[in-house]
């Protein structure tokens, strides 16, 4: 399993590092479609759907990443101002940070067709249109946004593993502490300072402010963790899906990404368009 891990680890690196250097917009848009698909797929397997209605809902949720991204400008060299992008990233925002906490303390379960399609858009494209977004600012932006989600996770599991004695979320994901989470906070503060000031871009007097973003990113990215975690609890599933072997589905590996992406998306929007 280990071996089947690790190299499944280094092909989607090679793949990924690949694409994100070398391909052109449009087609870092189609990737970003493709995996909006897959995951769409697997959403349907988590919230019990099945036959025509899971099959149709990752045709509806690619199309509507295609025609959004197109429409907004996201299949060219230069940074998209549109306004209908701030709409679906604010959308997604206010999702992940005034409902999903509640649903995630009261562990509501997702109930027909409808509510099921409508969180699953909310929790696709926007992140997978951000995705597009963000590396039109350039390559090395959205890497390093993605590293920070990377360093949450891994700095939790480390730490957890080291010092976890209090359970952050025992019914829903029982490995995860709230030292490990602290922990991982930690190493995204510590790394996105770190690049701040390796820049030389940032004052000082900004430092703390720039902490506090960055705690605020981190804490977003264990929601997103969460939120897949339960369901999957519910549904009754160890992994989302099993496209990538020994990793699980394509939402065991954008889990934290759908949470955060939209945030990136947002400081794209009014800190890097012209």
């Amino acid at each position: 399993m280990l071996k089947t891990r690790v190299l499944t680890a280094l092909c989607l690196l090679a793949i990924f590092l690949s694409a994100l250097f070398f391909v052109p917009p449009a087609g870092w848009l189609a990737l970003a479609v493709l995996v909006a698909g897959v995951g769409a797929w697997e959403w349907g397997g988590l919230v019990g759907w099945s036959g025509t209605l899971r099959s149709a809902f990752p045709l509806l949720v690619g199309f509507l990443v295609a025609a959004l991204g197109v429409m907004t400008g996201l299949d060219i060299d230069r940074v998209a101002r549109h306004p209908a992008l701030a709409g679906i990233y604010l959308a997604a925002v206010a999702f992940w940070l005034l409902c999903v906490p509640t649903w995630l303390l009261r562990k509501w379960r997702i109930q027909g067709v409808l509510s099921g399609a409508i969180t699953g858009l909310l929790v696709l494209v926007p992140a997978s249109l951000a995705l597009a977004h963000a590396r039109q600012v350039s390559p090395g932006f959205l890497l390093a946004c993605m590293a920070a989600v990377w360093l949450a996770d891994i700095g939790a599991y480390f730490v957890g593993r080291a010092i976890g004695r209090h359970k952050l979320a025992p019914t829903i994901s029982p490995g995860k502490s709230w030292e490990g989470a602290v922990g991982g906070a930690l190493v995204v503060v510590t790394y996105g300072l770190g690049l701040l000031l390796a820049k030389g871009g940032m004052a000082l007097e900004g430092l703390g402010l720039a902490a506090a973003t960055l705690l605020a990113f981190s804490a977003v990215s264990v929601m997103g963790d969460l939120f897949e975690s339960l369901l999957k609890r519910q549904a009754g599933l160890k992994d989302s899906g099993h496209i990538l072997p020994g990793h699980g589905g394509m939402l065991d590996r954008i889990d934290s990404l759908t949470s955060t992406l939209p945030l990136v998306g947002l400081a794209v929007l009014y800190h890097f368009a012209p």
